[in-house]
C-alpha cells in the first residue's frame, strides 16, 4: 500500500500559532513589543500574511480562561474572514470532562467557532503507559490529535486503543519516525496533521514536503515567519514559493 501522495498540491494552508500571551488587541498591548516592521496584534498578522488557519495555545488547567481565550480569538478569526482554528491543551488536563465541556459550551452558545474548530491537540498527558485515560468522549466531539505522544509508532497505536483518533507528525523527531507512525496510522484509519517546532532555513523544505506527501487533515503548521521573519531570506532566493 503507497501512503504517500506522488502528486501532491503545490499549495498548503498555513497554520498561525497564537501563543497564550500573544497581545490580540490595543488593550493587551504592553509597551515593550518589538517595532522590527513586523505585525504584533491578530488582526494585523491575518492580514499581512494572508491567514485562513490558526492554532490557539491553551492553558488547560483554567477552564474560564480556555474559553474565554477561544471566544476572544475566534471572534478577531470571523471578523477577518478565517475558516479554521484548533485548540491546544499542551498536555495540562487531567480529566477529559475538562475539554467536553469547553467543547459542550462553544458549540451550544457559540455554534460557528464551535464549527470552525477542526481538532483538539493532546490535552492529556504524554506519557500513555502511565496515564492510561480514555479519551473516547473527546473524540467523540472533535478529532483528538497526539503530539507530544506521538513520537514513536508503538504509542500511536495505544493512544488509538485509548480514544485518539490523529497523529501530528514532526521532522524535528526524525524523518524516519513520521514516517513509520504516519503509515502505521493511515494504516488504521487516523488522521494526520504535519506540526513544527518551528523549522527556519533549510528545515522548512522536508517540512512542507512531508505535510504536501503524506496527506493532513488541513495544511501545515509552520511558524517560523513569526519568531525568524528574516532567518530564512537566503533559501527563499533559491527556493522561492517556500
Amino acid at each position: 500500500v503507497d501512503y504517500l501522495d506522488l502528486d501532491a498540491s503545490r499549495q498548503l494552508p498555513a497554520w498561525h500559532l497564537v501563543g497564550g500571551v500573544d497581545p490580540l488587541e490595543e488593550e493587551d498591548l504592553t509597551g515593550s513589543e518589538p517595532d522590527d516592521g513586523h505585525p504584533v496584534l491578530l488582526a494585523d498578522w491575518i492580514k499581512t500574511d494572508g491567514l485562513n488557519c490558526l492554532k490557539i495555545k491553551l492553558r488547560g488547567n483554567d477552564a474560564e480562561w480556555d474559553y474565554a481565550r477561544v471566544l476572544r480569538i475566534g471572534g478577531i478569526a470571523e471578523a477577518n474572514d478565517v475558516d479554521w482554528l484548533t485548540a491546544d491543551f499542551n498536555c495540562t488536563v487531567t480529566e477529559p470532562a475538562y475539554v467536553n465541556e469547553i467543547l459542550d459550551r462553544l458549540r451550544d452558545e457559540h455554534p460557528r467557532l464551535h464549527g470552525m474548530l477542526l481538532y483538539v491537540e493532546q490535552p492529556f498527558p504524554y506519557d500513555l503507559e502511565r496515564d492510561r485515560i480514555d479519551t473516547h468522549s473527546c473524540s467523540a466531539r472533535k478529532p483528538l490529535f497526539l503530539d507530544e505522544s506521538a513520537h514513536d509508532w508503538k504509542h500511536v497505536r495505544l493512544g488509538r486503543e485509548l480514544g485518539w483518533t490523529g497523529v501530528a507528525l514532526k521532522t524535528c523527531k526524525t524523518q524516519t519516525g513520521a514516517l513509520f507512525s504516519a503509515c502505521w496510522a493511515k494504516a488504521h484509519g487516523m488522521t494526520l496533521m504535519v506540526q513544527d517546532l518551528t523549522n527556519p532555513m533549510l528545515a522548512q523544505a522536508p517540512h512542507v514536503r512531508l505535510a504536501a506527501h503524506v496527506g493532513t487533515i488541513m495544511g501545515v503548521e509552520t511558524n517560523s515567519m513569526q519568531f525568524y521573519p528574516a532567518a530564512s531570506d537566503p533559501e527563499a532566493k533559491v527556493h522561492p514559493g517556500l
